[in-house]
């Protein structure tokens, strides 16, 4: 295991990380989930917004309209080239600083604007449309557009590069790339410039989009592979091939499949100083942020015994805090038996006897797998509850494993629980886990 990681805590109280807004631009059973109310009433109920179109898959329907309608004034020249990815993050934004009670045009302008990017399916029409241009015959006015196009959405910074320009921002404006564990990392960084007092307000996005078509190509490669994976695969790998065409079950003992959705989610994140002087309301604070690695020398495999997952938690709570004040972890279980494994198996090493009181869900099942975006909806969701006083369910869990050391809420119930600590996981192919403390606005 790698124990390369860096810590991140909140310094004095007046440069605590405080989250003051969210903002979604994610799947919702009819419309879009927008607000954090929204993201309540789904997630409260373990409702499911996935749809099967071949495969499950979470998709967001946000026409030109309703897009505009969010976020109006934006040239047409650059809009009419904006992807899928560029869209539901500008509205995830702009939701998150009408949450958070800021003008997006007029209050950010020393903000760090921070992106958490995994996927590369919103950049690929624009990438190949130049790569495939010819120079001697494409009409001048068409290149122009197509270098419009190009300079906006082949890069994974797309993102970051409209945000940017429509905050007016001149603060620190970049994108993490890792997989699901982007915009996570992302809220790790925004801890520590705000702790250095470096800023003292950032927006921190995670966005993906995943091509519905190229899942399903995937799962038809994949068919009928199981054999000759099962003759070269190691020890180290998983011992089934993904599938996508079932409904996910997180913690469920009939846990075989992994859908993908799309979207974005947004955070509001300020120093209690920057917060209070505005009579800002927080929804509850980041304490530590850590990121760690479990050293494998397999690109596609995961530890199952959980010990990187275990010194990331460790590391959050540093000499501060101990694991018993913490009741309720939020997983990030994709419905993958493997991320369970380490999930269990750390949670074991963790709470010893006491895992068995340990609430923890996962609500990938409600949207589905969407990447970059799992961090700031963790932490988001997180803070909900603790603020209610709920822990959701665990979103299509029925019949929970036999072997877990946990109690993953099943049904379509939230559970009470009055608690001020809690965990937020997130995890990238190849063995990242970072995990995120959390407390509530008055701890």
């Amino acid at each position: 295991m790698c124990e390369q990681h860096v810590r991140r805590r909140a310094g004095a109280r007046a440069r605590d990380a405080v989250v003051t807004g969210i903002g979604l631009c994610l799947p919702g059973p009819q419309d879009p989930v927008f607000t954090a109310d929204d993201l309540w009433s789904v997630a409260s109920t373990g409702t499911s917004c996935l749809v099967k179109k071949g495969v499950y898959f979470g998709g967001v329907t946000l026409p030109a309209a309703v897009f505009e309608e969010r976020v109006p004034g934006i040239p047409e020249f650059f809009s009419r080239h904006y992807t899928d990815a560029h869209r539901f993050g500008l509205v995830s934004l702009t939701q998150a600083c009408h949450d958070a009670g800021l003008d997006v045009r007029g209050d950010l302008e020393d903000a760090a604007v921070l992106v958490g990017r995994g996927g590369v399916d919103a950049n690929i029409d624009s990438y190949l449309a130049v790569l495939r241009a010819d120079p001697a015959t494409y009409p001048v006015a068409e290149a122009l557009e197509m270098f419009v196009a190009a300079e906006q959405a082949v890069t994974p910074s797309d993102v970051a590069l409209v945000q940017g320009a429509l905050t007016r921002s001149r603060g620190a404006n970049f994108t993490v790339s890792c997989g699901c564990a982007s915009s996570a990392v992302q809220v790790g960084n925004a801890l520590g410039m705000i702790a250095a007092g470096e800023t003292d307000i950032a927006v921190v996005t995670g966005v993906d989009v995943f091509s519905v078509t190229m899942i399903r190509n995937i799962q038809r490669l994949l068919s009928g592979a199981q054999t000759a994976y099962d003759a070269m695969r190691s020890a180290d790998m998983p011992s089934l091939l993904p599938s996508f065409d079932a409904l996910m079950r997180p913690y469920d003992e009939r846990a075989d499949c992994i859908n993908h959705g799309e979207g974005a989610a947004t955070l509001v994140i300020e120093s209690r100083e920057h917060a209070f002087a505005r009579d800002a309301r927080p929804y509850g604070q980041v304490l530590s942020q850590v990121t760690t690695r479990d050293g494998l020398s397999n690109p596609l495999a995961s530890d199952e015994s959980g010990r990187a997952l275990v010194a990331a938690a460790r590391g959050c709570l540093g000499d501060t805090w101990d694991i018993g004040q913490v009741p309720y972890i939020h997983g990030g279980s994709d419905g993958n038996v493997v991320v369970t494994a380490f999930e269990s198996n750390a949670v074991r090493e963790l709470y010893g006897s006491a895992a068995a009181d340990l609430l923890m869900t996962s609500q990938e099942g409600c949207f589905g797998h969407n990447g970059a975006p799992a961090g700031c909806l963790g932490v988001a969701l997180t803070l909900l509850m603790m603020r209610n006083s709920q822990v959701c369910p665990t979103a299509n869990c029925e019949q929970p494993a036999g072997h877990l050391t946990f109690d993953p809420v099943p049904g379509t119930v939230s559970r009470p629980l009055d608690f001020d600590y809690a965990f937020t996981f997130n995890y990238q192919l190849g063995g990242v886990k970072s995990a995120i403390l959390l407390g509530s606005a008055d701890v």
